[in-house]
């Protein structure tokens, strides 16, 4: 597919199963934008690929994705047109999520390691998320002077709004265990017995009828309100870009990228 993202189609013959993979495993899975332009290209792929029952989310390396890539954020801020620049990123992470969000069959996220910023709203756009004991999710937008807009609604839809606001605000891990309790899970344990798990899931989710099980997810969808976290997701890509905009912004990411505390500035 890409040098960063893969699409395994080995076992869609055999079940149904396809596998989307984030490869960048030297820099974390951090996201740029062309790997944005990448997953949405793959799942344009996998919804027109016939006969697909079910997709695997899954990653290389130690960690699961890391978020943005914020080096590459940090360059947007210095370009002449920066505020187009965060808008695009905004949308075309917004269209990640709604695109995975939306697929019309089960989707399953293989959590090997921790889940940042961005990387949370991966896992959230999945129906299943099993995940390996030592991973953890931390949603540290606010320590970098922004904001997880686009998240918000994945987040809130997937947890409740009162947990939700608690993981957006607190700026504290989340470890697999307390996301599982929180909502956020199907099933966590010790990491070399995640693929198996995954497996016995995906054998039993095989054993429902293709269309019994899109009509039950598209019927799940309408009964949940699934129509306005799609729409809320649009509507925070002028918040999430309006963030970066901020003299916050431009210093929290400073600090990350120099290895340092922020120096937040109190405006009254």
């Amino acid at each position: 597919m890409s040098e960063f993202i893969a699409l395994d189609e080995s076992r869609l013959a055999s079940r149904g199963q396809v596998e989307l993979i984030l490869l960048r495993a030297d820099r974390r899975n951090a996201l740029t934008r062309q790997m944005l332009r990448d997953l949405i290209a793959a799942l344009d792929a996998i919804e027109k690929i016939a006969h697909v029952r079910v997709l695997v989310l899954k990653s290389t390396g130690p960690v699961f994705c890391a978020g943005m890539d914020l080096s590459e954020m940090q360059a947007h801020a210095n370009a002449p047109d920066k505020e187009q620049q965060w808008q695009l990123d905004s949308e075309l992470y917004a269209e990640v999520l709604s695109r995975l969000f939306r697929l019309p069959f089960p989707t399953v996220a293989q959590v090997q390691g921790p889940v940042l910023a961005g990387g949370v709203g991966l896992i959230l756009a999945c129906d299943f998320v099993l995940s390996a004991n030592t991973a953890f999710y931390a949603l540290p937008e606010p320590v970098r002077g922004i904001t997880a807009a686009i998240v918000t609604p994945f987040l809130s839809y997937r947890i409740g709004a009162g947990a939700a606001g608690q993981w957006l605000l607190a700026g504290q891990r989340i470890s697999a265990e307390q996301a599982l309790r929180s909502g956020l899970g199907y099933w966590v344990g010790e990491p070399e017995q995640l693929e198996g798990h995954v497996e016995q899931l995906i054998t039993s989710i095989l054993t429902g009828a293709p269309m019994a099980l899109a009509i039950t997810k598209r019927h799940w969808h309408h009964c949940t309100n699934a129509a306005a976290v799609l729409q809320q997701a649009q509507e925070s890509i002028q918040v999430s870009a309006e963030a970066r905009q901020s003299p916050d912004a431009r210093e929290g990411l400073a600090a990350f990228l120099e290895k340092r505390s922020p120096n937040w500035t109190v405006r009254t």
